[in-house]
């Protein structure tokens, strides 16, 4: 081939090269310029939602201040709990991870929360008391300067001087660095100064799961008990899975709720891990994961090799409420029984391997953050009068007192009316032993793993 035609055949192949690769990078700008537009609406259509969510959010607590009878504010408070669940869905639609909103979404939360712990107790004939009322004075003035807040940013945005490209590269960066732009845009600095200047949330004490007393909880059962040492937490630890201490590593300190020193062993046939509270000296979690093969005992001998492992750990007046069989290990729910009534809060769940009966967990969080001597009342709704709460059409199967927890992981005396419909569901209708009101009702799930409760 001569030098000439050579050079027409290189000439052409790099021509062809930079067609396809034009028409290549054509593609990508016309898909990313789609993408982008894409993006930029669903970011302005989710601070729309934001802007108008918080709107109706500030709407519904004036109304709430203005409300007396239990009626309205159980109706108003309501439409609080909605708006706040609505504000809290669009601002997750944000590339929040971008910019410090947590401010924002906590007051959300709490807003939320609180209005329906006043709407349950409106539904019992009950209004505000003075400080409900002051908290609620609060939330709404927050409220109002949130809403007021979101309202310029979005009218800034409609005029150009915030722009939502600005956002969508905002997730664009958070999406590709997981780091935060931050302040560097419009949208971010109007964020920024929103958390500077929000004003604190008052301090709500309520039965609910946003009720500032939950995060100050101490463990009950281990008020007054004294710190001990690593090394004696290293002796108990031994003790309660029958090892030498030689044979544990150090895993640390782990603080909060329930501070404890964790050690970890190879034992058993597994990697052995032991939790061990430091005040008191209690074993709070034990879990053995060795592989577990094919089962070899009945649902009811493992649930007997439980309740044998707690009675010899120094755990009486336990009874299973509800297991679940996994992976071939039975986990049973056990809850102490004070005077004959079951305390659903002072749980402690126990796994046996049912292969060979071992024990491969111990879980007793909860038995320590609630165990109490309580002063349980006298009923002063009888067993006949509770059973009018249940619909004629459930059959009754059994009857039980027992101490339930509330959302705010307060406790309520209830009756306990197991049931069953027509068509073999299972439930469990709670009523309170004190004012006669339905406190819970529960929906048993039940296969041939176990039994779940929703």
């Amino acid at each position: 081939m001569s030098k000439k035609k050579r050079a027409v055949l290189i000439t052409g192949y790099i021509a062809a090269a930079f067609l396809v690769m034009g028409g290549f990078l054509l593609r990508l700008r016309t898909e990313n310029l789609i993408r982008d537009r894409y993006i930029r609406h669903n970011y302005q259509h989710a601070f729309s939602e934001l802007v108008n969510a918080v709107e109706d959010v500030d709407s519904a607590l004036q109304k709430c201040v203005c409300a007396t009878s239990p009626s309205m504010i159980s109706t108003v408070c309501t439409q609080v709990y909605g708006k706040a669940a609505a504000a809290e869905m669009a601002l997750s639609e944000l590339p929040n991870s971008c910019y410090d909103l947590g401010t924002v979404s906590s007051f959300l939360a709490k807003a939320g929360d609180y209005a329906y712990a006043l709407s349950r107790n409106a539904s019992n004939g009950t209004g505000y008391t003075d400080e409900e009322y002051g908290n609620l004075i609060s939330l709404s003035q927050s409220a109002s300067l949130l809403s007021d807040s979101l309202t310029k940013m979005y009218g800034d945005m409609q005029s150009g001087s915030i722009t939502v490209g600005e956002l969508s590269r905002a997730g664009y960066a958070a999406g590709r660095t997981g780091e935060a732009m931050r302040s560097f845009d419009g949208l971010g600095e109007g964020f920024k100064m929103i958390e500077t200047q929000f004003p604190e949330i008052p301090s709500l004490i309520y039965d609910g799961p946003f009720s500032d007393h939950i995060s100050d909880r101490e463990p009950e059962m281990l008020k007054g008990t004294i710190e001990i040492t690593e090394s004696r937490a290293l002796e108990i630890a031994a003790e309660f899975t029958d090892l030498k201490t030689s044979a544990f590593s150090k895993g640390g300190f782990i603080n909060g709720d329930l501070p404890v020193y964790s050690f970890t062993a190879g034992a058993y046939g597994g990697s052995v891990t032991v939790e061990v509270t430091s005040p008191g000296g209690y074993v709070s979690y034990y879990e053995n994961t060795r592989m577990i093969s094919e089962s070899t005992m009945s649902r009811d001998s493992a649930a007997e090799a439980a309740q044998s492992f707690l009675i010899s750990r120094g755990y009486d007046n336990m009874v299973p409420t509800y297991s679940t069989v996994d992976s071939g290990a039975l986990t049973v729910n056990f809850a102490y029984v004070q005077d004959g009534v079951i305390c659903y809060n002072d749980l402690i769940k126990v796994t046996v391997a049912m292969d060979n009966g071992t024990i491969v967990g111990f879980e007793a969080k909860g038995y320590f953050m609630c165990h109490t001597g309580r002063d349980i009342p006298e009923p002063e709704v009888t067993e006949e009068e509770a059973k009018k709460l249940v619909i004629p059409d459930l059959n009754i199967l059994s009857h039980a007192m027992a101490v339930i927890p509330t959302m705010g992981k307060n406790e309520v005396f209830c009756h306990e009316f197991k049931c069953e419909n027509h068509d073999g569901r299972h439930y469990i209708i709670y009523v309170n032993a004190v004012t006669g009101n339905q406190e819970n009702i529960l929906i048993l799930i039940e296969d041939e793993n176990g039994t779940l409760t929703i």
